[in-house]
């Protein structure tokens, strides 16, 4: 049986400072080093860049522009019109403008912040979503989501609310910022070593930029501090700059940007808002949803499009939706690029729905929980999503029971009353809140050709193995799953697999580690691979010990054939001896998918994952101030592939997921200058921001429905959205405060200002 509980295979590495990173690679004597010049202004034309102050320097730089490239100036990862440097045109303030290259790291960005770019004033820039509306200031076409007769239904329905919120943003804050590194090679080949979670797009970008094939660039990454969908597709932004620099010089140049430039210049979560009106009956059933959805892409499309789509997929949560409209609008403003965040759109529609579903409990009365309990997906209410696809064997009713036993819901709600009644019979400033939150995600990229993956399996003659595959590890553990997954093939212990580098040499077209998709895809793709060569060795033994090939039995690192047996090592090394084939590539995509992006229709999700959280929040309505008590959790992780693994990333998306509600908060100036540029203006949630009771559960018996990699779910994305239930908490809370408030108003971040504005409503 694989071992569930298995360590990260970087841990001890990760916690005595030996796992090497980008910048830890030791540095070529003739390495540069790159620092950016950034624009101080959010929309202009550049009229002269002026770096003459950078000759009266006593040591070397250089200076590269748009002008240097050999190439497209150009990475959009969906649609031209991304450049990696400005070249005419500036639309954000920060984005960069040139490189300076100096001998060391200091060096470069004290000589960058010496270029003078000298900008004509055009317009004022855009920077909210309300006036990009009005301006029509769009990056693409509305996207339409559509099901039913919202007119009838509406008309139809005894009440209706009509009403609007904000969800903001949140920078992603990995501890390794943007960084890569180039080596060019003979007959103009280059290697890059970049903190991606995309390395083929990485390769693609670079090969447009240097206009260099594909097959001359070797894109490579170890491990990545930190990714959360900032590494997908703004790496390759830097990565070419990189490769650009080493072009022109033909030496090796790193390019590592420190936070301010990092959070200055790379995009973040999108911020939304959100118009509503909801139709419903007098039980709380949703009969229609007419809804207008603002995104704020940035100053170039990025990823926004398929981010945009997810949040339209997930309005419906856990409910069935007769009729709905739903129109997303993707905003261009003067501001950086926003671009994939854990969760990629799926949040901020789950979150709409449950403000929604509140506004209906609030408007009615009635217990937050019962108007769920009446709109889940059933049999009775219907089973079918807004985009058309079928929710077949739902597990909410499960997942809900168990969160109630598990949390001792209901008595906690009636102690939390009894807290409140005394609190304020004593005029004192505490309330507290308890709420839950229910959660279906969606597994699968939008885009139904990026779900694939490749694997390399060698088996070396002494028996050990060497696993590489097209996934990348940014510290979430993908790489200990894989491994088990070729352990457990071979049924060899899991220190006999050695894990190497995600390489584009060795596995090309890979698609991102993102999605949630990560072990999913990679993990059949290795099974795949070792497969192919434990069968070829299968046949081998079966000649050597005259069995049939069914009596040949892989365990504990021996082969047994009846009263016979060879190791692990000892087959290898025979089947070497005999011209046998141990090494095989290995490939996996996933089966059922499809989509019409145009219509919004088809199947774009290969399972769902089902979850559940309450949280126990507390406030003091004279500050503000909000804590989290109590969290707890149920999962549906499937047949966890390692329940170690998995409980680190529930718990670590949950912590996430409560900064994006409550803390983290992105401030710009009138001039589109964004002031949060670091950790004392950004607040992030700290050790006192963690719920003190904090548990969680994997569903057991829950084996996934589909055939995944030994029917296990992903885990990446999900506990994120659970979060919700602390800004559900907070609302109860201030409910408690002030019961003529109205907590349906909250906007995220629920920072201690907009909690106080909302009990003094």
């Amino acid at each position: 049986m694989m071992n569930k509980v298995a360590f990260h295979d970087s841990s001890i590495r990760h916690t005595t400072g030996q796992a090497i990173y980008i910048d830890d690679i030791p540095d070529q004597e003739n390495l540069l080093h790159g620092g950016l010049v950034l624009s101080k202004c959010a929309f202009g034309k550049i009229k002269k860049i002026n770096y003459s102050k950078l000759s009266n320097l006593p040591f070397y730089t250089k200076i590269i522009m748009a002008k240097d490239i050999p190439g497209e100036n150009e990475i959009g990862p969906i649609k031209n019109g991304e450049p990696i440097l400005a070249e005419d045109i500036i639309t954000y303030y920060g984005q960069p403008v040139a490189i300076i290259l100096a001998n060391t790291h200091q060096e470069a960005i004290y000589a960058a912040n010496l270029v003078e770019v000298e900008i004509e004033f055009i317009d004022d820039p855009i920077l909210t979503l309300d006036e990009a509306y009005s301006k029509k200031s769009f990056l693409d076409d509305p996207i339409i989501l559509e099901k039913g007769s919202v007119e009838n239904e509406m008309d139809r329905s005894k009440f209706k609310v009509s009403d609007s919120f904000e969800i903001g943003g949140q920078d992603h804050f990995y501890l390794e910022t943007h960084v890569a590194l180039t080596f060019p090679g003979e007959n103009n080949e280059y290697t890059v070593w970049s903190s991606t979670q995309h390395p083929t797009e990485v390769q693609h970008g670079v090969g447009k930029v240097l206009k260099v094939p594909s097959a001359k660039i070797d894109s490579k990454v170890r491990r990545l501090g930190g990714g959360f969908g900032g590494k997908e597709s703004q790496a390759t932004i830097f990565a070419a700059m990189s490769a650009l620099c080493a072009f022109v010089t033909q030496q090796p140049v790193k390019i590592r940007l420190n936070r301010h430039d990092d959070m200055t210049a790379s995009g973040k979560r999108h911020n939304f808002k959100i118009y509503f009106t909801v139709g419903f009956s007098s039980k709380g059933k949703i009969n229609a949803l007419d809804l207008k959805l603002l995104s704020n892409g940035g100053n170039v499309l990025d990823l926004s499009g398929p981010v945009m789509t997810r949040a339209l997929t997930h309005l419906d949560n856990c409910y069935f939706i007769k009729s709905i409209k739903a129109i997303g609008y993707i905003c261009k403003t003067n501001t950086v690029s926003n671009t994939a965040f854990r969760g990629f759109g799926g949040p901020q529609g789950m979150l709409a729905i449950e403000n929604i579903i509140y506004s209906v409990a609030q408007f009615l009365k009635k217990p937050l929980d019962e108007i769920r309990h009446v709109n889940y997906y059933s049999k009775s209410n219907g089973l079918t999503t807004p985009y058309g696809q079928v929710v077949t064997k739902p597990r909410i009713d499960r997942v809900i029971k168990e969160i109630y036993e598990f949390s001792d819901y209901h008595k906690r709600l009636q102690t939390i009353k009894k807290f409140n009644l005394d609190q304020t019979r004593n005029k004192l400033p505490f309330r507290k809140g308890l709420a839950l939150m229910p959660a279906k995600f969606g597994i699968s990229f939008n885009k139904p050709s990026f779900n694939q993956a490749g694997a390399l399996v060698h088996i070396y003659s002494d028996g050990s193995v060497r696993l590489n595959h097209g996934g990348t590890e940014m510290g979430q553990g993908l790489f200990v799953k894989v491994a088990q997954v070729v352990a457990e093939c071979f049924k060899i212990p899991l220190d006999q697999i050695h894990i190497t580098s995600t390489n584009t040499a060795e596995v090309p077209n890979t698609s991102a580690t993102a999605a949630s998709s990560g072990s999913d895809l990679n993990g059949m793709a290795a099974w795949d691979a070792a497969s192919k060569i434990k069968n070829r060795m299968i046949n081998h033994a079966s000649q050597l010990f005259q069995k049939h090939k069914s009596e040949i039995i892989f365990e504990n690192g021996r082969i047994l054939a009846g009263n016979k047996s060879l190791s692990f090592s000892e087959l290898t090394f025979s089947c070497w001896e005999n011209r046998i084939s141990l090494s095989s590539t290995g490939f996996y995509k996933t089966p059922k998918i499809h989509w019409d992006q145009g219509k919004l229709k088809g199947h774009p999700y290969f399972y769902f994952t089902w979850g559940a959280a309450v949280s126990e929040a507390l406030i003091d309505i004279n500050t503000g101030e909000s804590r989290i008590l109590q969290a707890d959790i149920i999962q549906d992780c499937g047949n966890s592939l390692n329940e170690n693994i998995d409980i680190g990333q529930i718990e670590g998306g949950f912590i996430q997921g409560l900064g994006w509600l409550t803390c983290e908060e992105l401030h710009f100036s009138q001039d589109g200058k964004l002031l949060t540029t670091g950790p004392s203006t950004y607040k992030l949630p700290g050790s006192r921001d963690a719920p003190p009771k904090f548990k969680v559960k994997l569903l057991e018996n829950a084996d996934n429905d589909e055939k995944t990699i030994f029917r296990s779910k992903a885990v990446g994305e999900p506990p994120i959205l659970l979060a919700i239930s602390h800004l559900l908490a907070l609302k109860d809370a201030i409910k408690a405060a002030n019961p003529l408030s109205r907590p349906e108003l909250l906007n995220s971040p629920a920072t201690p200002s907009e909690i106080l504005k909302v009990i003094r409503a």
